[in-house]
């Protein structure tokens, strides 16, 4: 949805591309995972499918954002979505915006449904943020993407998701020499997987791990020992668009209804092996009245 909004504007829903928009984040979420045995056994790699498939998917991928780069820039009128905006930026700040790129889609999709799920399961940090966002932008406009730098405690909801649910959980990298990391010896073009999962649950960095416990980055410099995005010079490139996108996200649906589960049980937050949910994501929300306030303004 976001995808869709950002590269087509509003009543996109329905339209041919915006579902191929849709398929293609789908296949670049199922794909990317938590990586293949061929990424750690590159023997497989001659007697499996997958590097060809995810290289065919990159090809689709980048000729469809060419795509649609290209119609915009061919359109005499120019519109209001995000590519609209970019192309604009492109003319009169040419050294900034060179190329346009898309960066953090996967993780902005399954860190907000983790959200969602551990929200419906903890109404009291529900309410807690809902006070929050009520209190700081109040009842009468829709949150902004800056007002998420005057909500601390949804930011720290953001965190506490990222630190459970990394997108990421497995992240490989190669030896580009022969180095030692941690007294271990590792030769040129080793792979090297760093257990982010495992890390962000360890009991000797975090107080009570495995609980869901925003409160815990409320202390200063705790957010630190995160490392959802990696870390350095091979950090992901999108992770400042994916936590913009998701704080505001978050926040949005928040503040525009109320959230309740389907039934009185819990909803089930075991994870499955791509680190999606094991079960989707169902829940019941209605419009709270800053909704109908906005649309009947």
């Amino acid at each position: 949805m976001i995808a869709r909004k950002r590269f087509y504007g509003d009543g996109a829903e329905q339209d041919d591309d915006s579902k191929r928009v849709r398929q293609l984040v789908d296949e670049a979420v199922s794909s990317a995972g938590v990586g293949h045995a061929s990424d750690y056994l590159p023997l497989l790699r001659s007697v499996t499918s997958y590097e060809k498939r995810v290289k065919k998917l990159a090809v689709r991928v980048d000729e469809f954002l060419q795509g649609l780069v290209d119609e915009k820039r061919s359109q005499k009128e120019k519109g209001n979505t995000m590519i609209d905006h970019l192309l604009s930026l492109q003319e009169t700040q040419p050294d900034n915006y060179t190329d346009v790129t898309v960066k953090g889609l996967i993780v902005v999709t399954r860190t907000l449904e983790w959200a969602m799920l551990n929200l419906l399961n903890h109404p009291e940090v529900l309410k807690k943020a809902k006070i929050e966002i009520d209190t700081k932008i109040g009842l009468d406009r829709l949150m902004d993407e800056p007002d998420a730098l005057n909500l601390p405690y949804l930011q720290c909801i953001v965190s506490e998701i990222f630190r459970l649910y990394p997108a990421a959980p497995l992240p490989p990298r190669r030896a580009t020499d022969d180095c030692i990391v941690g007294g271990y010896n590792f030769q040129r073009g080793t792979t090297v997987i760093a257990n982010v999962w495992a890390i962000h649950r360890d009991p000797d960095i975090w107080e009570e791990p495995e609980k869901f416990k925003p409160e815990r980055f409320e202390k200063k410099g705790e957010d630190k020992k995160l490392i959802t995005f990696g870390m350095g010079r091979r950090a992901c490139p999108g992770s400042g668009l994916a936590q913009r996108v998701l704080r505001l996200a978050l926040g949005s649906m928040i503040q525009c209804f109320e959230w309740e589960r389907v039934g009185e049980e819990y909803v089930d937050t075991t994870e499955a092996t791509t680190m999606l949910p094991a079960t989707p994501l169902l829940a019941m929300c209605r419009a709270r009245p800053i909704v109908h306030k906005i649309l009947n303004a």
